[in-house]
């Protein structure tokens, strides 16, 4: 758990290990940088703070880490703290009495700080104008954006773009480019082995290191690149048809990263192993990969096959190009469309889905998958809709407990554990010297819960 130090003398909190040296009778912890801001505090100018990815992990009982994730994830921009407490059975009263006991701080208040420090971010390494900045941060008007920066940050959004400094400014040769930081080490090479075996072709590209998508903004064609960019931070280059809810697509393309995966608590419990644990010291930097859009990635679990990933790569890529929408001028990129949504599928049948390499079992088991999407209110793109999703697809015909954990890895779920999966299975069984059956498979990852999709990532390398 990252823990903030504030000074009582000058009313500053820092990051973790730089507050010098003061006096330990006048320092404060605090859970998160949110709860320091409602004490009174007010954030560093030289560590900044708000740049420190927010985390769930270790905030106390499990209900409130995960109310806090879904709070991270952007479940109260659309509502309310009723809404949350009614999604964990609990009463808004109970959750902000948790809030308060647990991190000092309501509900409410950690999502507007949340907001508050993705705008200061976008002040720092962008030059956006500030309506469409407060607009991207998902404020409703640059009044309501002046008062959080001056709530928050004690100085209004024009003094604060005027202290950033020359390196903050990320250069783009066109789109927007922002930092994704992240904590620990990230095995870049490694993500972009396992996202380029499972790349769609036409929708997703990777050279030179660098990892390329088209992407669907309420209808129209965006492009997401992403490369290393530094210790700590990947940098993401968005070309998009606006900006507003670009908040919602940062958190998206963290999860394609595993950047939120918690690491190094995986990495501590695993590295003893007997199986596993060689492989985890040998490359500490593995994460469990995600994906940009859970309907996509239950697509490509469904069409998987024994011949592996490339094979289901390849089907999604001719069903892309069948059903999916074109985009233009993005050929020298490796792009050329955007994958077709649940809607889209659905209404194609079976006809619409032969000829592309699929059986008459995974074309039925597609068909049901997308119907079922369609008409669940859950949105699957959304990821704080995720676990709704999950339990509306799992009620489909054809759509098994294995293509639900394969869809669980997918989606960055730490316990997920695609017993099934051929290239899992091949990756186990060179660790442990001889054949393996799903069976157990299974019955080896019990002794890796709650951090199993840790330990799939090293089978798949």
């Amino acid at each position: 758990m990252t823990t903030f130090t504030a000074v009582v003398t000058t009313g500053i909190y820092c990051r973790p290990g730089h507050a010098g040296r003061p006096s330990p009778r006048g320092v404060r912890l605090f859970p998160l940088a949110a709860s320091a801001e409602v004490a009174g505090f007010r954030s560093c100018l030289r560590c900044r703070p708000y740049r420190v990815a927010p985390s769930a992990r270790g905030l106390g009982p499990e209900l409130v880490c995960h109310a806090v994730q879904l709070v991270l994830d952007g479940v109260l921009d659309e509502g309310t703290e009723h809404d949350l407490g009614a999604r964990l059975g609990i009463s808004a009263r109970q959750l902000r009495r948790l809030f308060t006991q647990h991190l000092g701080l309501t509900p409410d208040q950690l999502a507007r700080s949340v907001r508050a420090h993705f705008a200061r971010r976008l002040l720092d390494e962008t030059d956006l104008p500030f309506a469409e900045l407060a607009f991207a941060a998902g404020y409703g008007s640059v009044r309501q954006f002046n008062r959080a920066c001056v709530e928050i940050f004690r100085a209004t959004p024009t003094e604060l773009r005027a202290r950033r400094r020359v390196a903050d400014r990320l250069a783009a040769d066109g789109g927007l480019a922002l930092r994704l930081a992240f904590e620990g080490p990230l095995d870049w090479d490694a993500m972009l082995d396992y996202l380029a075996a499972r790349a769609i072709p036409g929708v997703e590209s990777i050279s030179a290191g660098i990892y390329r998508r088209t992407i669907r903004i309420d209808g129209d064609p965006g492009v997401l690149e992403v490369w290393p960019g530094g210790p700590g931070h990947l940098v993401l280059r968005a070309h998009l048809p606006r900006w507003g809810g670009l908040l919602h697509v940062v958190r998206r393309a963290r999860r394609i990263f595993g950047l939120d995966a918690d690491a190094e608590t995986a990495r501590r419990h695993l590295g003893a192993d007997p199986v596993v644990g060689a492989l985890v010291r040998a490359r500490p930097g593995m994460r469990p990969p995600g994906s940009w859009d859970p309907f996509e990635a239950g697509v490509a679990v469904i069409a998987s096959g024994p011949d592996g990933p490339a094979e289901a790569a390849g089907i999604l890529g001719r069903i892309a190009a069948r059903h999916g929408t074109g985009v233009p001028g993005l050929t020298r990129l490796g792009l050329t469309h955007m994958f077709p949504g649940p809607a889209v599928l659905a209404a194609a049948g079976p006809a619409g889905l032969s000829g592309l390499g699929l059986d008459a079992g995974r074309i039925a088991a597609i068909g049901r998958y997308a119907q079922v999407v369609t008409d669940s209110p859950a949105q699957p793109g959304r990821v704080e809709h995720f676990d709704e999703f999950l339990d509306v697809v799992t009620r489909a015909d054809g759509v098994s407990e294995p293509t639900a954990q394969g869809l669980a890895f997918r989606f960055g779920r730490a316990d997920a554990f695609p017993a099934s999966d051929p290239a899992l299975l091949r990756g186990l069984a060179a660790a442990l010297g001889r054949p393996v059956t799903p069976a157990q498979a299974e019955q080896a990852a019990a002794a890796w819960r709650p951090w199993r999709a840790h330990a799939a990532a090293h089978f798949y390398r």
